[in-house]
């Protein structure tokens, strides 16, 4: 494995443990792929270090587990900034009316 990919693995995996994000998150924050996230941490990183690996692999199953719930509350967010929207035309548009 070049150096560079294995610098990148150890900055990944360790970045997951600190923050406890997922695999999109840190796909971002590293400016690489969700692909390429997973495949550092699920095959290049047990080679590496199996004890961090495990932790990495407990963090990113809890994400899973919780991503459904994740997603509840996004919706949820959008729909509650829709209705403030729809709620200040309204008011917006009263007020012009009784003008």
């Amino acid at each position: 494995m070049q150096e560079y990919i294995r610098q990148r693995v150890l900055q990944i995996s360790n970045y997951i443990i600190e923050s406890k994000s997922t695999v999109r998150q840190t796909a971002g924050v590293f400016g690489v792929s969700k692909s390429t996230v997973h495949k550092d941490v699920t095959e290049r990183l047990p080679l590496l270090n199996e004890v961090v690996a495990g932790q990495v692999k407990e963090i990113l199953e809890n994400n899973k587990a919780e991503r459904h719930l994740r997603g509840g509350m996004a919706t949820k967010r959008k729909y509650e900034h829709h209705e403030q929207q729809v709620q200040q035309i309204q008011q917006v548009q009263t007020l012009n009316y009784n003008r």
